[in-house]
């Protein structure tokens, strides 16, 4: 009897626990359904409606002088004389003195001709008196009718008179000689290199240095096919009056960084290169800038002087498009897409075809764009946006009056046995749609 209790005992408290442990598992509560929360992203919006956008085409160039000239006398001769200003970097005016040969051999050869124009002088005088007195001698032949040229020693006349003029004219070319002992300033301008001295003896092909004009300096400024079609470039065919007001050329605006901060200037576009540049592909336009050193404008003294050989940046003022849509670069995604926002707050990506486009800026045109008046474009970058998503948009600064949509997250709730127990949070009712406290507070009333 022992042996089989012995026996018998052990697969009862194991058949208990098996049973026991189906009717736990047959018998266990089921979870509490929960709604599941919408996911909404928050944007920033705009809604779009046609406006005015002046183009303006970005560009770089080099800065260089209207005007460059090789200095060179035109007299031989060692220099005396040297003008603080002929100095590299120096400024001058017109006319002023920049350096001065030695005029002695010129002052000699003054002195020497004018002693010719007296001979010349002397000779003409006696060949007038010569030609009176054979004109008396022929009538006292008694020779009648009018004498000939011969006889009235023309010929002898006419040789001292030339002899005189040409006296003249070498006197005035040595004074012309000695006048430009003195090298002189043909502009107000700038020495960009010195190549002599006090001392050196020079001749009339040597290169006394560069200077160039300071009235004006040029920018020499590339300009794409895509940005000729936005600018009104001052060409004019043969045969058309080529002046052209100073206000329909096309502003132009220069910066450049100086130290730790940025210095602009203004300009006009005043010609165009004849033909495309073979290399770049592109059509080269000359800018000028007057008063580049700023000393003659409203803000003299307070303004950077444009260097030569600087490199700038610079904006031309294009057309005035009308009636387009301006987005901000940004809102317009890779492969021309833009994200549509309708009236229910759901996505669409639209293709767009820009009109014009830069850093900052995208312009759509009304018509034939894929965008019309009043549609709301999505600002944000959405990494992945999927048509039909829904957003939560703020348009122009407005914000939602709805911030959490139906659906939204539960409350947290408590212990609770079968079918779960009291939440501390809201509740979803059969609907799935989550209840605040105080909207059931509000329905029980």
């Amino acid at each position: 009897m022992k042996l089989a209790l012995r026996i018998v005992l052990p697969l009862l408290i194991v058949w208990g626990a098996v049973s026991l442990a189906q009717w736990f598992i047959a018998n266990k509560p089921k979870p509490r359904k929960r709604p599941t929360p919408v996911q909404v992203t928050s944007v920033e919006a705009t809604r779009i409606k046609p406006e005015s956008f002046q183009v303006h085409l970005d560009t770089r160039g080099g800065v260089r002088p209207r005007t460059t000239t090789t200095l060179i006398p035109e007299v031989s001769g060692r220099i005396t004389e040297i003008s603080a200003s002929f100095r590299e970097g120096g400024f001058f005016e017109k006319g002023d003195m920049l350096l001065k040969i030695d005029p002695v051999d010129y002052e000699t050869a003054i002195v020497i001709q004018k002693s010719a124009v007296a001979e010349a002088n002397r000779v003409l005088s006696e060949e007038k008196a010569r030609g009176e007195q054979a004109v008396e001698n022929w009538k006292r032949l008694g020779k009648r009718g009018i004498p000939s040229d011969m006889v009235k020693r023309m010929p002898q006349l006419a040789e001292a008179e030339a002899r005189l003029k040409a006296a003249e004219a070498e006197l005035e070319k040595r004074q012309k000689d000695l006048e430009r002992t003195e090298v002189k300033a043909p502009y107000a301008g700038r020495l960009l290199e010195q190549n002599v001295d006090v001392g050196q003896y020079v001749t009339t092909g040597t290169q006394l240095g560069r200077a160039f004009a300071i009235d004006f300096v040029e920018v020499r400024l590339p300009l794409s096919n895509q940005q000729l079609g936005f600018v009104d470039l001052p060409e004019a065919y043969r045969g058309e009056n080529e002046t052209i007001a100073k206000q329909e050329l096309p502003e132009v605006l220069f910066e450049a960084d100086m130290g730790s901060t940025s210095t602009t200037w203004k300009g006009r576009i005043v010609r165009v290169d004849s033909a495309i540049d073979q290399m770049s592909r592109q059509l080269f336009v000359v800018a000028q800038v007057e008063d580049p050193y700023g000393k003659h404008s409203e803000i003299a003294g307070k303004q950077q002087p444009l260097k030569i050989g600087m490199f700038v940046s610079a904006k031309v003022k294009g057309k005035l498009l009308e009636g387009v849509f301006v987005l901000p670069r940004a809102a317009v995604r890779a492969g021309g897409e833009v994200i549509v926002i309708n009236s229910e707050n759901k996505i669409r990506r639209q293709k767009v075809e820009p009109v014009w486009s830069d850093r900052d800026n995208v312009v759509i045109p009304r018509t034939d764009g894929g965008l019309a008046a009043g549609d709301i474009v999505c600002l944000t970058p959405l990494a992945f946006p999927a048509n039909g998503a829904s957003v939560l948009p703020t348009i122009d600064g407005v914000a939602p009056t709805v911030e959490t949509p139906a659906g939204g997250f539960p409350g947290k709730g408590g212990k609770g046995g079968k079918g779960g127990g009291k939440g501390k949070g809201s509740k979803a009712d059969k609907s799935g749609v989550t209840q605040s406290p105080a909207e059931k507070t509000a329905e029980k009333s």
